[in-house]
């Protein structure tokens, strides 16, 4: 298997496959933030800047550039059979839960059941390329932003009790049409991405 046969002197990227969101729901992710930072949600978070913001499908990790090829090849096996879907976005969460918050995030409903199939569809083309499978359930959201590890266990309950008195009607309404394979350059202002490749639903 390619995957655990890296070589130190071969160019590498840090890649991840994901679902592209489209302006407007962005817009709409950047003025929920800018709500819950009015409301004293702010030097205790890492925000999520809401131009690098999409529905993570697989983390990859390093890859040798050239594996994209047949990274593709394993997204357009994973997609086989499935069509543009609609997906919903709102309401307010934390993982793991709101007395000791660590992500806050927003949900997502509508055709959740695609999504999942998509997801696991993914998980197992990429199982075989060697890639170890995510050992957590696939919950579908957006995250919005992550706490600060200094922040103490009284602090984050208050983080917590302020997210649960939001509420944060439907932002929009979003067709995916397409999955995208990503690459993320690290900074210190924050992972930049870039689209590498993408896959069309085509059912």
């Amino acid at each position: 298997m390619w995957y655990n046969h890296r070589q130190e002197d071969m160019e590498q990227i840090r890649g991840f496959v994901a679902i592209e969101l489209n302006d407007e729901i962005k817009v709409k992710l950047g003025e929920t933030q800018a709500l819950l930072k009015r409301k004293g949600i702010v030097d205790q978070m890492r925000w999520v800047r809401p131009e690098a913001m999409h529905i993570t499908l697989k983390f990859l990790g390093d890859v040798p550039v050239d594996s994209i090829k047949e990274i593709v090849v394993a997204i357009k096996q994973a997609s086989e059979g499935i069509g543009p879907f609609s997906l919903s976005f709102g309401g307010l969460g934390c993982f793991p839960s709101v007395s000791r918050p660590n992500v806050i995030w927003i949900g997502m409903w509508g055709d959740t059941k695609t999504l999942a199939q998509l997801q696991g569809g993914i998980e197992d083309s990429f199982a075989v390329l060697g890639f170890p499978p995510e050992k957590r359930k696939y919950t579908p959201h957006l995250t919005l932003g992550r706490v600060r590890r200094h922040i103490e266990r009284r602090e984050r309950g208050r983080l917590g009790g302020l997210v649960q008195t939001e509420n944060i009607d439907k932002l929009g309404e979003f067709e995916v049409h397409e999955v995208s394979l990503m690459k993320s350059v690290l900074s210190a202002a924050g992972a930049k991405h870039s689209r590498l490749a993408v896959v069309r639903l085509e059912g």
